[in-house]
């Protein structure tokens, strides 16, 4: 039951939520946290950020993480599954119409309009999360710093995240 539940559960989420895995991160937030209660915040935080260090997409990464968290590996698969199917039966349909539509002016249009709402889906996640998190002013320093460091684009997130661990055992342990 639980791995038809995690497999509904992600194709909603691939079903509902457009423009990759940022803009998803508020229906995966509500979906796994809010409706299901599988994880906490904090568990739900680290699972993103675990998501953003490994290769691929943060949605299906985090579909893995999640549905291992779960129920192990058979929970991980049917996230997995979940997660990309809507994704495979839309690819096909749309590829097959859009080199029809391809020209067409209302087309273009369509799709210009629908990228400012991946900015507020992004901007809504990051509230959330904000909100929920435990801040303190050793967080705010590493969030300032780590922020700086991304938005500058001369550090690779990869670094950043080793960046950050390095400063929370500097800032945490000691």
């Amino acid at each position: 039951m639980i791995l038809l539940k995690l497999f509904i559960a992600f194709f909603k989420i691939g079903a509902f939520s457009f423009g990759g895995g940022y803009a998803m991160i508020p229906f995966i937030q509500k979906e796994i946290i809010t409706n299901n209660s599988w994880l906490t915040v904090s568990e739900f935080m680290d699972i993103i950020g675990i998501s953003q260090m490994t290769p691929g997409p943060v949605s299906i990464n985090s579909a893995t993480f999640v549905g291992f968290k779960v129920s192990g590996i058979l929970g991980s698969l049917a996230a997995t599954i979940g997660i990309i199917t809507t994704s495979f039966i839309l690819v096909t349909i749309c590829s097959k119409t859009l080199e029809k539509f391809k020209d067409s002016n209302l087309v273009k249009s369509a799709l210009l309009g629908m990228r400012p709402i991946l900015i507020a889906l992004i901007l809504q996640a990051f509230f959330d999360l904000a909100k929920e998190s435990y801040l303190d002013i050793k967080s705010i320093i590493v969030t300032l710093i780590i922020g700086g460091l991304l938005l500058s684009h001369k550090v690779h997130p990869i670094i950043c995240v080793l960046i950050s661990a390095v400063l929370g055992i500097v800032f945490w342990s000691f």
